[in-house]
């Protein structure tokens, strides 16, 4: 049965819009059991068509060899390409674009709408399947996927906030369409105006009215399910690691809330923050082997800092009571989890203030940066396979006491320092309690840091103040107030690792110069950790410092364990790396 030309032109519509309405269902992610119905209504509609029922038969043209004129129906689908096939067909597009006179490369672009200010802005609006035809939005990002059908596409578009969908379609913008298919790729960053709708699925989306190229992408993005799982190529690609793990991203947006609130929280209290040198004509401020270098037009050798606290106590002496500095300290040192040779330390110092002081200005800093909605929300965070309280007051013990706890029967701060037998006590019950490395140790004080490092450090997952330390490992600590051979510092663990240090700072110039001459000559004896004579701070400390508070607090490990994340790697943008072998 014939069909008039009338109903011929009505069935085609009658095609095209049941084709354009399975074409939606699919990128609405119907069910195959739920489309079936709908494309057998299709082919019942194209059976209608004149010929469609028996197409008629052709003869079967001989086979004839492929020469340039087929290039066409040669070419690779991108499943099957090589990388630098990929980069070349990107590289090909951008030479189409240009040949066209459109700019792959944009200057700008007007952006009005974040995705996220979207999802915010339409949350609890518009119907599934409905319009705001009065939206004039425009927004840019990168493509994250395509799924073109035909006339119509669907793309993921991701900016800082997070994705949202686009929907583009050959009815609205027209010839451009054409140019959207052929030239977009994975990765490209687009710019789109259009209107904001809810698809039948419930799946916001912008719908474009126009789009333009705004960065061609030359290299295309890691595969979304296998792609950028080696931790190493993810370090050392760091800006694609963020462009395919949004929680990547997330982690140093709260690192840069974290240095913020440190700033903002001790600029309120009083503090000044003052730049101190970079390189150093001699390190000091720690134990520590540093970077060296040498200034040509000088004709100096340099270390490059380890610490900036002998300056900043310089500051003091000068008439500041209250100053500190947040910024890149360089230790020549090994690479771990924990450790890197460049990392960011926030040192400060507060005159008229000891170490107690200190301690309640940490657990002050530390809540109220973990208490903020961009940071963790609470003081109940999880770590790994912990759960941390950082509810205040924070446990406060001193390192004998806690020592005694792994070595009950044994009581270090029982010892004569002055007996030389005490020494070789000490030495017995550390080898007998599994303590490594203490036959090169020089003093009860080492070896009691010693065992504290390998018996009690691991085991301080909740937040815990060590005070009172031996004299030997803190040069620069005032002598505790009653406790002879004690020094007036505390250090801060949690999930077994430090992250602050702190003292009642040395005030007495000839207490230092002694420490610091003790300190010379175990450089002197081949410890490279060990600091020099600094005359010009001696001298400072001569014209006379206040009683001061000093406290230091790793900003890395900080981070690590307010976004949980295991090593110190994940929250450096660029960690330090051997260079790629391969």
């Amino acid at each position: 049965m014939s069909a008039s030309t009338k109903s011929v032109g009505e069935i085609e519509q009658q095609v095209k819009e049941k084709g354009d309405q399975i074409r939606q269902l699919k990128a609405d992610g119907i069910s195959k059991e739920d489309l079936a119905r709908h494309i057998v209504e299709l082919k019942a509609l194209k059976a209608k068509l004149p010929g469609e029922s028996e197409p008629p038969k052709t003869e079967k043209k001989p086979k004839t060899k492929k020469g340039p004129q087929n290039k066409k129906t040669q070419k690779k689908e991108p499943e099957s390409m090589s990388e630098a096939e990929l980069r070349q067909a990107r590289l090909d597009k951008v030479q189409s674009m240009r040949d066209a006179s459109v700019e792959p490369f944009e200057y700008s672009f007007k952006v009005t709408r974040t995705a996220m200010q979207l999802i915010s802005e339409y949350d609890g609006r518009l119907e599934n399947g409905e319009e705001d035809e009065e939206a004039d939005v425009s927004v840019a990002g990168r493509i994250m996927t395509r799924r073109v059908f035909g006339k119509l596409a669907f793309f993921t578009l991701q900016d800082e906030t997070g994705t949202i969908q686009l929907q583009m379609d050959k009815g609205r913008l027209g010839d451009s369409f054409k140019d959207l298919k052929a030239w977009t790729d994975g990765g490209d960053i687009i710019g789109i105006c259009g209107t904001v709708r809810r698809t039948d699925k419930g799946e916001l989306t912008v719908y474009a009215k126009e789009w333009k190229m705004l960065t061609k992408a030359v290299l295309q993005l890691p595969d979304k399910f296998h792609g950028l799982q080696d931790i190493s190529k993810r370090y050392r690609s760091r800006h694609l690691d963020m462009i395919v793990n949004p929680d990547v991203r997330d982690t140093f947006r709260k690192r840069a809330t974290i240095t913020s609130m440190f700033r903002r929280l001790l600029d309120d209290m009083g503090f000044l923050e003052i730049e101190t040198p970079v390189l150093h004509s001699q390190s000091g401020g720690a134990e520590a082997k540093p970077f060296e270098t040498f200034h040509n037009s000088m004709g100096l050798d340099l270390t490059l800092r380890i610490a900036t606290e002998l300056h900043l106590k310089r500051l003091i002496v000068g008439g500041f009571n209250r100053v500190y500095e947040l910024g890149r300290i360089f230790r020549n040192e090994g690479i771990s989890t924990r450790h890197n040779p460049e990392f960011t330390s926030i040192e400060l110092y507060q005159a008229y203030a000891d170490y107690h002081d200190m301690m309640d200005l940490t657990e002050h800093l530390v809540c109220s940066i973990a208490q903020d909605p961009n940071v963790c929300g609470g003081l109940t965070i999880p770590y790994g396979e912990h759960t941390i309280s950082l509810e205040r007051p924070w446990r406060r013990v001193t390192m004998h006491d806690i020592v005694k706890e792994e070595i009950p029967d044994f009581d270090f701060s029982a010892l004569d320092v002055s007996d030389p037998s005490s020494l070789d006590k000490a030495k017995e019950t550390a080898m007998k309690a599994g303590v490594p490395g203490v036959d090169d140790l020089n003093s009860v004080g080492e070896v009691l840091n010693q065992c504290f490092e390998e018996l009690c450090e691991p085991k301080l997952i909740q937040p815990t103040f060590v005070i009172d330390y031996p004299v030997e490992v803190s040069p620069l600590a005032k002598p505790h107030r009653t406790k002879p051979g004690i020094v007036e510092r505390f250090e801060l663990f949690a999930v077994g690792r430090e992250h602050a240090n702190s003292f009642s700072e040395l005030t007495d110039p000839v207490d230092q110069r002694a420490r610091f001459e003790a300190q010379a000559a175990k450089k002197a004896a081949g410890d490279e950790e060990a600091c020099d004579v600094d005359e010009d701070f001696l001298a400072a400390l001569e014209q006379g410092m206040p009683p001061t508070g000093g406290l230091g607090i790793g900003i890395d490990r900080l981070v690590m364990l307010l976004t949980n994340s295991p090593s110190i790697r994940d929250v450096i943008a660029f960690p330090l790396l051997k260079p790629d072998s391969t």
